[in-house]
């Protein structure tokens, strides 16, 4: 199985936007990531995201890239300050699925279920970009398998 993270895109301020939806910037990088992952055959059976408008708006560019068979839903736990260690308990599919959050929750996600310890940094999100774990089949944790980012450098 693998786990697609994904932390949503560029967002519009609170001023201009009180949900904070996708600015356009936003939905350009999500959109040319969303297509260079259909272009290397990326394979999601479902797509999670919080309840936040930002994620929700990532998810279903993502989703209309994709195709996934299980379609694009809310899922709990996923908002920026929710419990890492109870959420990672909660991945028991044997498909590959991918998660549409905030940081730090997505950032201490990686963490813990590379390392087993929220604090220790393994990887820097970008807004849009996708960072795919595999869980290791001898089931001694996950890798970083490969990760698409909207910048370089």
């Amino acid at each position: 199985m693998s786990v697609l993270l994904v932390q949503h895109g560029k967002s519009l301020p609170k001023e201009q936007d009180p949900e904070r939806g996708l600015s356009r910037r936003g939905i350009h990088d999500v959109e040319r990531i969303a297509e260079v992952a259909r272009g290397y055959g990326v394979h999601v059976a479902s797509i999670s995201h919080s309840r936040k408008k930002r994620a929700q708006q990532t998810a279903e560019i993502f989703a209309s890239a994709l195709r996934p068979e299980g379609g694009v839903h809310e899922k709990s736990g996923l908002k920026p300050l929710d419990d890492v260690k109870a959420f990672a308990g909660s991945l028991k599919s044997q498909d590959n699925i991918m998660i549409v959050g905030h940081l730090p929750f997505m950032e201490r996600l990686t963490s813990f279920l590379i390392t087993g310890d929220v604090e220790r940094p393994v990887f820097r999100f970008q807004n849009g970009g996708i960072v795919c774990l595999d869980e290791d089949p001898e089931g001694k944790g996950w890798v970083i398998k490969w990760t698409l980012m909207p910048e370089i450098g």
